[in-house]
């Protein structure tokens, strides 16, 4: 099973427009970047528009942010492009006249729902500012190196 990478696109997307927010930002620029189609990125700024994420006007290459970036945590792109979709799934056919089987399904469940928990309060901590500032310091160090 393939893990997706919208969320992780997504994030890149709404950094890449606060960075060269002086470019002209095409559909297509922002897709080198993301290293994938400019149609996958069209979709990501479909939903993020819907979720009031980012502005677009049709016909111009200029999408922007609708929020400051302090305002945008990283759980509110995870709703905005994957609903409230779980982190992980509990197979539901197992064997329930197994000592395994016919209990796994509860144990698993719980834990689950523990760490989904978790990782939903952490993403909510994070904003988009918290991940433009970081880019911008690794490229400082990049740079310093160089």
């Amino acid at each position: 099973m393939r893990v997706s990478t919208r969320f992780s696109d997504s994030i890149h997307l709404l950094a890449f427009i606060k960075i060269y927010d002086q470019a002209k930002l095409t559909s297509d620029l922002i897709a080198s970047s993301i290293e994938t189609s400019p149609v996958v990125v069209r979709r990501l700024m479909s939903k993020l528009r819907r979720a009031g994420l980012i502005t677009t006007t049709p016909g111009t290459a200029q999408p922007a942010l609708a929020k400051p970036l302090s305002d945008i945590s990283l759980l509110t792109i995870f709703y905005a492009i994957e609903g409230d979709k779980a982190l992980f799934a509990v197979d539901p056919k197992t064997n329930p006249e197994c000592i395994v089987g016919g209990n796994i399904q509860n144990v698993l469940q719980q834990y689950y729902q523990d760490a989904q928990t978790a990782a939903e309060a952490r993403l909510a901590k994070v904003s988009m500012q918290d991940v433009v500032d970081s880019i911008l310091v690794d490229q400082a160090k990049k740079d310093a190196q160089h």
